[in-house]
């Protein structure tokens, strides 16, 4: 399969080290974060399905959605990335094609439903640590509402071939979605395009990142679409049109977390522009989280401000609505001066990597006490020392990682460059915030 040539490359192709660097006094920094990769992916797939032309402001270009825009235009999507926007002109999908999921989450269940509505076959694959990757539910669902699926390997993994004959009956289809929340926006996000839309109802016995699902029914929402999500765990997807748009993009606040949190461990104001006023992203929910841990946080306009002053206080926290900050907050627990529970985040395991074994292992290496229980961590601080810290190609234990470095020297972080997954400067970033 071929990929775009300015996407990053393979984790395991980088071998140094990164040498975290330890704060030196209190901060003072203001940090433009780009784009939220779950945003610009939900709107290129809406753009991509639209019935008329859209563009993107402020979309994210990391490995992630560099990944995304490429499995649209292998179906036929025409995306022109040269200027400071993107603009998204829809036309006929087509099959006969591959897609590249890299170890993209919403690439890999995102798509095969776009890719139902394609006019041929679609074979889909990815990293190797995607193989391993939940994809059962999304497939599954396909079968259930009349879509051809092959499996080549390990059933409800990939690689798999999506064989799309143009069209998609849709109707009722339950789905287990105790696993992630993607499982469920993938689906709707193609559902007003299948002919009879689609009711979905999750089935499991929880639901995490609610967050993420309510962004999926405001942006189909906003381009024209009937959604009805009245009953719990049940949402309608009226069939129609999907209306192309030029949005703006907001910041990703999940990836403002490592730099908001740097605040509480070296003391100081770090500052992030553009936080908007009200959101579905689940980073929303930062503040108050931090807040509860020591901070003090202020929203000037679109402006929100973290102090600490440098103590941070444990917390018990259900992560279940946010588990994507669940790293940084478990790195910023290590750092307390009191135990902490994180509860509600047991899909974790289905992530880039095992989250709560990976964090486990790596915290317990530099001299921490985590126990690892059934739907998250208990974080007992002790006193740090250096080591290298492996990240598991996971963007966010590699952020991680860079926050307990500004408390401990001598922390290392193998494989730093697997952050552009969604954040393709954090070094530079990083080194900026401590400049």
């Amino acid at each position: 399969m071929t990929t775009s040539h300015d996407l990053a490359p393979d984790a395991d192709l980088v071998d140094d080290a990164w040498e975290a660097p330890t704060a030196s006094g209190p901060l003072d920094a203001t940090v433009e974060v780009p784009g939220s990769k779950s945003l610009t992916n939900r709107y290129l797939v809406l753009a991509a399905l639209a019935d008329s032309p859209g563009r993107l402001r402020g979309a994210l270009r990391s490995r992630d959605t560099l990944l995304m825009a490429q499995a649209l235009r292998s179906l036929g999507v025409r995306i022109d990335d040269d200027g400071q926007d993107w603009a998204v002109d829809p036309g006929q999908l087509r099959g006969s094609t591959d897609v590249e999921c890299g170890l993209a989450g919403t690439v890999m269940r995102f798509v095969p439903p776009i890719a139902a509505l394609a006019d041929g076959p679609v074979r889909f694959d990815g990293d190797a640590g995607a193989r391993v990757r939940p994809m059962g539910p999304v497939l599954d669902a396909l079968r259930a509402l009349g879509v051809r699926v092959d499996d080549h390997g390990e059933p409800g993994r990939l690689p798999f071939t999506v064989l799309g004959e143009g069209a998609v009956r849709g109707g009722y289809v339950e789905v287990d979605a105790s696993g992630s929340s993607q499982f469920v926006s993938g689906l709707l996000l193609a559902g007003a395009r299948f002919q009879r839309g689609l009711t979905l109802r999750h089935i499991g016995a929880t639901l995490p990142s609610v967050p993420h699902i309510e962004m999926t029914v405001a942006l189909l929402r906003d381009a024209g679409v009937t959604v009805d999500d009245s009953a719990p765990a049940v949402w309608r997807v009226e069939p129609g049109a999907i209306a192309g748009r030029d949005v703006r993009v907001e910041p990703d606040l999940s990836n403002a977390a490592p730099f908001l949190c740097a605040a509480l461990v070296a003391g100081g104001a770090v500052r992030v522009p553009g936080w908007p006023a009200s959101t579905t992203q689940p980073g929303g929910l930062l503040p108050g989280i931090l807040e509860q841990m020591g901070a003090e946080t202020r929203l000037d306009g679109d402006v929100l401000t973290v102090r600490g002053s440098g103590v941070v206080r444990g917390v018990d926290l259900d992560l279940h609505a946010a588990g994507e900050i669940a790293p940084t907050i478990a790195a910023l627990a290590a750092l307390a001066d009191s135990p902490t529970r994180l509860r509600g985040i047991a899909h974790l395991r289905g992530h880039e990597t095992d989250r709560l074994a990976a964090l486990t292992t790596e915290i317990t290496r530099l001299g921490g006490q985590v126990v690892e229980t059934e739907d998250g961590l208990d974080i007992t601080p002790r006193r740090l020392h250096g080591g290298t810290v492996q990240t598991y190609a996971d963007h966010r234990m590699a952020t991680a990682g860079a926050l307990l470095g500004l408390a401990v020297p001598g922390v290392r972080v193998q494989d730093v460059a697997t952050t552009s997954k969604t954040l393709p400067d954090f070094v530079g970033m990083w080194d900026g915030m401590l400049a």
